[in-house]
């Protein structure tokens, strides 16, 4: 027997302790650790986010500038590779012409190569040549016909420059093998650089083999322009290196997990600091249109480099002593919250779970020490009546006064939790709705607008040349067809045309008369019995649910007739998908849109009134009726940039087409704009650092004081009326604990104390009927 009890005892220890691994304790400790945790992330870690010398809107803005060098490169090269081969192939399968014929051919349709060459590759003899003298015994006869015997190759000239040289074979029966040779420069086709950017080509080795916008002191200069020359040219060198080193790894380990945007390699670099000044440089390995897959110029291992000076943060965003102030403060708010739940919420808990104990133990020498407020001083008020009831006390007797009952439960635990939400809310709601508020008179960084408005600037050149291409291209077929080419070669030739450039729905010959003589993909659009344009680039489908844009290119071997093309309008708007310049789009002369990087209606409007004058504004420089530029964070002629201060701040910037080609004549603009707050500039970060330390704040005191509410106050609260009850005389009622903490524990010692009431009850009606029967006469005879 004695160990039975021993036992029991030991089990009984053992639940206790069990019952206090939950209920109150957790959930108050887990709040004064977050909150610690919390106060140390504000004062150490997000006070420091704003401390970078150089903002990183303006780093990943260099980032984006040298994918766009990249990818401009990359189309330009592809573009004079493909032309190259496309040309040699209508030659073959033309009648044998002379090699001073197929150069004075392609020179009058392309003037992209710095030079061109014709040899016999048996002999090596040179059959003719324009331009510059090239290179031609870099070029090994003896292995044309190797697997890449006719790839793209660079080679060094003797004054240090480089040349990138083209081949295609000259074929015609009974006649010896030609080679076509085009040499091109490693240079970036219409790249805006403004006035402070540097722009170079780097090998895999990490030489710069072509570079833009260095500083030229000249003769004459100043010892201090030849040492920023000399330091712009380290500072170039340097960056090529580390760039070329990192563009070896794998695109898919050089970037963040779902970053998307350019499919290849690129990022950012930081240089050491000068005077007020850091140059930072981004960078980009040319890369195919589409990830995994490569072209013959993404072979060559080159990567772009560009460069730019850059004012570095001092004020760093914000002053730390906010960060400190808020971390104190919410060490302060948070030790009075956690204190307020420990001395009226965790005690009294804690003393009723020991006084119900001893109660249940038969320990009845000493009245029940009782709490003050709330549901805490409600059940121990029930307790030292139940005491009582267990001395011999009546229940009726000892029924509390209804207004001191009133006045015990009027505030409740649920209050007092409620109080420590509101001492953590002061803390955190300022965070999120009022304090560090970034409004419209925030200060955006010159670089990132200057980006903006060159970025547009270069892509409203590119999509000048992509049209300028497709002229090009149905010229040089044009130029093929005369009187006797059937209408069957032409839709073969056609169709080879539209198969190696993807711009097409449709290339047709159009007859002076409107008829279609051959044609090559979709169906064609142009008006019916309407004859070839006097205009290279028209503009049709007004209307329509697209717009159609429609390239003609004279025959001359035709009497009024031109060969077509349709353009795709997807072509174009893909042409418009760049990361980090927000909303474009390609308006005509009429302020209509045309094409954008995203969903739009065909002809619709700009969406805002500031864009349309800005493109307004810009149409009048570059026409020279307007040489101010009022409101204008710019001081470029061309493009034009500026940040929108209404409806909330945005960076706006618009680019007209200026250059010659087919498409010069067009009035079209690209307009491209973002907002401020997307962008991650000092103002903006301080804003959204405050907002998520609010929001944690938030986060924490919900989290602990829900869980508070849920395990322990609701429970409290229904133990303190079941307790109630029993006080009064509920015998019945069998009181069930919920869960193994304290307030379970409690629940289980007023089980045990009116088992115990129940028990004496019996007693008491027993030992009365007991009495009653002895004082009966026994019976009568």
């Amino acid at each position: 027997m004695a160990a039975s009890r021993t036992k029991r005892r030991h089990k009984a220890r053992r639940r206790a302790d069990m019952s206090l691994l939950g209920g109150i304790r957790p959930p108050i400790a887990v709040l004064s650790a977050l909150l610690l945790c919390l106060a140390a992330l504000t004062a150490f870690q997000l006070g420091r986010a704003g401390e970078d010398p150089v903002p990183e809107a303006v780093r990943t803005s260099q980032q984006y500038f040298a994918e766009d060098g990249a990818i401009a490169l990359r189309a330009s090269l592809d573009e004079s590779i493909t032309d190259l081969s496309r040309t040699a192939a209508m030659f073959n399968a033309g009648e044998p012409v002379s090699a001073d014929t197929v150069l004075d051919k392609l020179g009058s349709v392309y003037q992209k190569w710095r030079g061109t060459a014709v040899i016999e590759i048996k002999s090596g003899r040179l059959e003719a040549q324009r331009g510059e003298n090239l290179p031609l015994t870099a070029v090994d006869r003896t292995k044309l016909d190797a697997k890449d015997g006719l790839s793209p190759r660079m080679v060094r000239l003797e004054h240090g420059g480089t040349r990138l040289l083209t081949l295609a074979v000259l074929s015609w029966p009974g006649r010896p093998q030609q080679l076509l040779i085009a040499s091109s420069s490693l240079k970036f086709p219409g790249v805006s650089l403004g006035d402070d950017r540097a722009i170079a080509v780097v090998d895999s080795s990490g030489q710069v083999l072509s570079s833009d916008g260095l500083p030229d002191p000249g003769r004459g200069a100043s010892d201090k322009a030849r040492a920023d020359a000399q330091r712009a040219e380290k500072e170039l060198a340097a960056f090529a290196g580390t760039a070329a080193h990192k563009a070896r790894q794998h695109p898919l380990k050089s970037k963040e997990p779902g970053s998307g945007g350019f499919p290849g390699v690129s990022g950012s670099l930081l240089g050491d600091a000068h005077k007020t000044e850091r140059p930072v440089a981004g960078y980009a390995a040319l890369t195919g249109p589409v990830p995994g897959e490569g072209t013959e110029s993404t072979a060559l291992g080159l990567t772009v480099v560009s460069v730019v000076e850059v004012p570095e943060n001092q004020t760093a965003a914000l002053d730390s002593f906010f960060w400190i102030a808020a971390a104190g403060a919410l060490l302060l708010i948070g030790a009075l919250a956690v204190a307020l739940l420990i001395g009226t919420v965790q005690r009294p808990l804690l003393q009723l779970f020991l006084e119900s104990r001893r109660l249940s133990r038969g320990d009845l020498a000493r009245p029940v020490t009782q709490p003050k407020y709330g549901e805490a001083s409600r059940i121990g008020a029930v307790l030292e009546r139940l005491r009582r009831q267990l001395l011999g006390e009546p229940a009726p007797a000892q029924e509390l006064p209804e207004t001191r009952r009133g006045r015990r439960g009027r505030i409740g635990m649920r209050a007092l939790v409620a109080v420590c939400g509101v001492l953590l809310l002061v803390w955190s709601a300022p965070l999120v709705l009022l304090l560090n508020r970034a409004g419209d008179s925030i200060s955006v960084p010159k670089s990132i607008v200057r980006d903006q408005r060159e970025r547009t600037d270069t892509l409203a050149d590119r999509v000048r040349r992509a049209l300028n291409e497709g002229h090009a291209d149905l010229t040089s077929v044009a130029s093929m067809l005369d009187d006797r080419t059937t209408p069957a070669a032409m839709s073969e030739t056609l169709e080879q045309t539209r198969n190696q450039h993807a711009r097409y729905r449709s290339i047709y010959v159009l007859g002076a008369d409107g008829t279609i003589v051959a044609k090559s993909g979709s169906e064609p659009r142009h008006p019916r019995g309407k004859g070839p344009s006097a205009e290279p680039v028209a503009l049709l489908g007004e209307g329509g649910r697209e717009p159609l844009i429609v390239e003609y290119a004279d025959a001359p071997g035709l009497k009024g007739a031109a060969v077509v093309g349709e353009l795709r309008i997807g072509y174009l708007n893909a042409l418009l998908k760049r990361p980090g310049l927000g909303q474009i789009r390609v308006v005509d002369e009429k302020h209509r849109v045309i094409g954008a990087n995203n969903g739009y209606l065909a002809f619709e409007a700009l969406p805002s009134g500031k864009i349309d004058a800005l493109v307004t504004k810009v149409n009048q420089k570059a026409s020279g009726k307007d040489g101010k530029d009022g409101g204008h964070d710019t001081d470029d002629s061309r493009p034009s940039g500026r940040v929108i201060r209404s409806g909330g701040v945005s960076i706006a910037a618009a680019a007209p087409f200026d250059g010659g080609g087919a498409a010069g004549p067009l009035r079209w603009t690209v307009v491209s704009w973002q907002p401020a707050k997307g962008l991650a500039i000092p103002a903006y970060d301080a804003q959204n650092r405050t907002v998520l330390a609010g929001l944690l704040g938030l986060t924490a005191a919900t989290a602990c004081l829900g869980w508070l509410h849920i395990i322990v106050v609701r429970p409290l609260r229904e133990l303190a009326q079941r307790a109630e009850a029993l006080a009064d005389g509920d015998r019945r009622t069998v009181l069930y604990p919920r869960h193994h903490d304290e307030v379970g524990a409690v629940t289980r010692s007023l089980e045990v104390i009116r088992q115990q009431l129940h028990e004496q009850r019996k007693r008491d009606v027993g030992g009365s009927v007991g009495r009653s029967g002895s004082s009966t006469p026994v019976g009568r005879t």
